[in-house]
C-alpha cells in the first residue's frame, strides 16, 4: 500500500492553470472560501463587464467566461449543467444577436472541436447537475478538456488543460468520449455552428404520456379494516384527524388512485429542480432590488434582517411545495409552495400505506423517497442543538409535525415539540426559553411567515423598529413570549428561513414571468391585467400572500367571473395569471404536486376537488407511476 497522500485541494479562488485566451480556471474548493472575502451569496457571483458569467468557481461559470472571452458571445443562464444540452442559441453580447447553437450527441459523427462544451448528463458524480467544461484540444484517442469544480488542485507546469479524457472512433466514424467517473455519462457537446448535420433532431414525446389517468383497486371491503398504525404518533394524529384509516371520506374514491406515466414523472422532475432555481434567481433579483421588493408588503423594518437571512448560507430551506397542471396540453406549474408546505406525510408515507392495504400493485409509489430525502436535508441543515418543532393546535399541523420530528430525529437532531406558544417563557439573559427553561435555538414551524408579520403589522404600525429592537432584546416584554418574538429574534435560526417569504408570495410570479418570459413551465403573470395579456382562455386573481387556495378569483375571456374562493386575504393586493385548468378526470379537478427537498425533486402526490380551485379542504388520492407502455395501453 502506497503511503502517498493526495494533495491538499488549493484554497477557494486559486488559479489552478491558464487555459487558451488567458482564461483562467480557479479551484472552487468551498470550504476553504475566506468569509471575509466571501461574505454573502452576491459576493461569489462572477460579472466580466457587467455581464453575468455565474457563480464562483462553478463549472457553468468557467464554460461562459471561455466563450464571453474568446468568442464574444454566451449562452442564457441555466438552472441546472445538463440544461445547457437543450439550449439551441447563443448571444452575442456586443450587440444581442442570436447565433445557432447545435447539440451533438455522444458517438456522434460529427466530431468535437475546440471551443465545443462537453455536457454530462445528471447522475453519479454529478447527481443533480450534471456538468460542462470546454473542450480545447479533440485527438483520435483523447479529448482535454478545462473545467472547474473537478478537483481542486493545480495543473503540472507546462500543462494547458485540466484533464484528458479517453475517446475512440468507432467502425461508423462516430466518436465517443469516456465519461471515467463512476456513474457519470456524457450526454454530448455543444457547438456554435449553421451545419445542422447529424445534430440532434427534435425528439418529439407522444404527449398521451402527460395525460394522467384513473385507476381503480377491486372493492373488497378493505376500507373497513384498519390499515394505518396507530401506535406512531404521527399516524394516530392523522387518523385523529381524518376521523378514521382513510385518505376520503367518499367512500367512492376509497378505491382510486392516478396514475402517471415514467415520462410524465422524468419531467416533472426536471421541472421541479430548474423551477427551484428560477425561482431562487428571481428571489436573488427581489433582494437586490428594493423597486421590486416593495411589491411583496413586507414591512421595510425586515427587508434588512431579509437580506441577511439570504446571504446566511447555513439558512437553506429543507423543503417546499410546487403546484403543476399536467396534461397534454403542457406541465405549467401555478406557484411554490417555499414556506411551510403541507402533504408531506400523505406523500412520503400514507400513499405507500394504502397501496399496501388495498392491494395496489399498479407501479411504484413516487413518495418512496421523499422521507429518506428529508433525513439528507436535516443533516445538512447545520442545526447542532435541540431543535424545538412548533406548530398550532390543528390537526392537520399536528401529524405533518410529528411526520417531520420523526425525519429531525432519523437525522441524529434532537428536538422537542411546542402546541402553540404555551410554556414559554424568557430567561434572565433575555433568551425565549421553553417550559423546561430551554433556550430556543433552531425552530422549524408548521405557521407561515405570514402569521408572524401579520402579528408585526397588528401591533407595531407606529414604530416597527423600536418594537423589532424590543422583540431581539426581550426588552418591554412582561407578557409571555407570542409567535413573533420567537420567529424573529436574531439568535434563533428558523425553518424555513425568512427569505423563503419571497418565492412564496404570489409577487414572484409576475417577476419571474418577465425575467423567464415564454418559459414552458410558466404562465404569463402580471401585476396588472395590461393590454397584451392573454385573456383568450381566462386568467385568474390572486392574493400575493394568500394561502390554502383562498380569496382566489377565475374570469372568463370576457371578464366573467367563473367562480371564486372565500378567504381572509381579500384586503391584499393581487397578481393576474394566465388561466390553464386542471386536467377533470372522473368528476374532479386534478393537480399534480412535487416536493423540493434540499432543492431537488424529493417525490409527488396529487390533489383533487370538484370546484377548479384547489383548497385545503382538497382530498390527496393516491398516485402511482407507470411505465408508458401501460399507461398507453389502458
Amino acid at each position: 500500500m502506497s503511503d502517498v497522500q493526495a494533495p491538499e485541494p488549493a484554497r477557494f479562488g486559486t488559479i489552478l492553470g491558464v487555459a487558451a485566451g488567458e482564461v483562467a480556471v480557479y479551484s472552487s474548493h468551498y470550504p476553504s472560501a475566506d468569509r471575509a472575502e466571501y461574505p454573502d451569496r452576491h459576493s461569489y457571483r462572477s460579472y466580466l463587464d457587467g455581464e453575468y458569467m455565474g457563480y464562483k468557481w462553478q463549472c457553468v461559470e468557467l464554460a461562459r467566461r471561455w466563450l464571453y472571452l474568446n468568442k464574444g458571445y454566451v449562452f442564457d443562464d441555466v438552472p441546472m449543467a445538463y440544461d445547457i444540452f437543450r439550449l439551441r442559441s447563443v448571444r452575442v453580447v456586443k450587440d444581442d444577436r442570436r447565433l445557432p447553437l447545435h447539440a451533438f450527441h455522444n458517438g456522434a459523427r460529427r466530431h468535437p472541436e475546440p471551443g465545443c462544451l462537453l455536457i454530462w448528463d445528471e447522475g453519479g458524480e454529478f447527481e443533480v447537475t450534471g456538468h460542462v467544461a470546454v473542450i480545447v484540444e479533440v485527438h483520435a484517442d483523447r479529448v482535454c478538456v478545462i473545467e472547474q469544480n473537478v478537483g481542486h488542485h493545480c495543473w503540472p507546469d507546462g500543462q494547458s488543460y485540466s484533464r484528458a479524457l479517453p475517446a475512440r472512433i468507432d467502425d461508423g466514424g462516430g466518436y465517443w468520449i469516456t465519461a471515467q467517473m463512476p456513474g457519470a455519462k456524457i450526454l454530448g457537446w455543444m457547438l456554435q455552428t449553421d451545419d445542422a448535420t447529424h445534430a440532434v433532431a427534435h425528439e418529439a414525446v407522444d404527449r398521451r404520456l402527460f395525460n394522467l389517468q384513473i385507476g381503480q383497486v377491486e372493492n373488497q371491503g378493505q376500507h373497513r379494516a384498519p390499515w394505518l398504525d396507530a401506535r406512531q404518533p404521527d399516524e394516530a394524529a392523522f387518523i385523529a384527524k381524518m376521523g378514521g384509516h382513510r385518505l376520503t371520506d367518499r367512500e367512492a374514491d376509497q378505491y382510486r388512485y392516478f396514475r402517471v406515466s415514467d415520462t410524465a414523472l422524468r419531467e416533472l422532475r426536471r421541472a421541479t429542480n430548474e423551477l427551484h432555481a428560477m425561482f431562487m434567481h428571481a428571489t436573488q433579483a427581489v433582494l437586490h432590488d428594493d423597486r421590486l421588493l416593495a411589491h411583496f408588503n413586507i414591512p421595510s423594518v425586515l427587508w434588512p434582517r431579509l437580506k441577511v437571512s439570504w446571504d446566511r448560507r447555513r439558512s437553506q430551506m429543507i423543503t417546499g411545495r410546487f403546484d403543476f397542471s399536467v396534461s397534454d396540453r403542457g406541465v405549467k406549474v401555478y406557484e411554490y409552495n417555499a414556506d411551510s408546505a403541507s402533504c408531506h406525510m400523505e406523500t412520503g408515507k400514507v400513499q405507500g400505506r394504502w397501496a399496501e392495504h388495498f392491494g395496489c400493485d399498479d407501479g411504484v409509489c413516487p413518495g418512496d423517497g421523499l422521507f429518506d430525502g428529508l433525513i439528507e436535508a436535516w443533516q445538512e441543515s447545520g442545526v447542532d442543538d435541540v431543535l424545538h418543532i412548533m406548530h398550532d393546535r390543528d390537526m392537520e399541523e399536528t401529524y405533518h409535525a410529528r411526520y417531520m420530528k420523526s425525519a429531525i430525529e432519523a437525522a441524529g437532531i434532537p428536538c422537542k415539540m411546542i402546541k402553540g406558544v404555551a410554556g414559554l417563557g424568557w430567561n434572565a439573559q433575555g433568551q425565549v426559553v421553553d417550559a423546561d427553561g430551554q433556550p430556543i435555538r433552531w425552530v422549524w414551524k408548521t405557521w407561515a411567515w405570514e402569521t408572524a408579520l401579520d402579528q408585526l403589522r397588528a401591533e407595531c404600525d407606529e414604530d416597527d423598529a423600536r418594537r423589532l429592537a424590543e422583540i431581539n432584546s426581550g426588552e418591554g416584554s412582561p407578557q409571555p413570549p407570542r409567535l413573533v418574538d420567537v420567529l424573529l429574534r436574531r439568535d434563533v435560526v428558523v425553518f424555513e428561513p425568512l427569505w423563503t417569504l419571497i418565492p412564496s408570495n404570489k409577487a414572484i410570479l409576475p417577476i419571474l414571468w418577465s425575467m423567464f418570459p415564454k418559459h414552458p413551465y410558466l404562465l404569463d403573470a402580471r401585476f396588472a391585467l395590461d393590454a397584451d395579456f392573454p385573456v383568450e382562455a381566462g386568467y385568474v386573481v390572486k392574493p400575493i400572500a394568500g394561502r390554502c387556495g383562498s380569496n382566489i378569483s377565475i374570469f372568463d375571456a370576457h371578464d366573467g367571473l367563473v367562480t371564486e374562493t372565500e378567504g381572509r386575504f381579500d384586503q391584499q393586493a393581487q397578481v393576474y395569471q394566465a388561466f390553464f385548468g386542471l386536467p377533470h378526470l372522473g368528476g374532479l379537478n386534478v393537480q399534480v404536486c412535487t416536493f423540493s427537498v434540499g432543492g431537488v425533486y424529493g417525490g409527488a402526490c396529487v390533489r383533487v376537488d370538484p370546484s377548479l380551485v384547489i383548497t385545503t379542504d382538497s382530498d390527496l388520492l393516491p398516485l402511482r407511476v407507470v411505465e408508458d407502455a401501460d399507461l398507453l395501453r389502458a
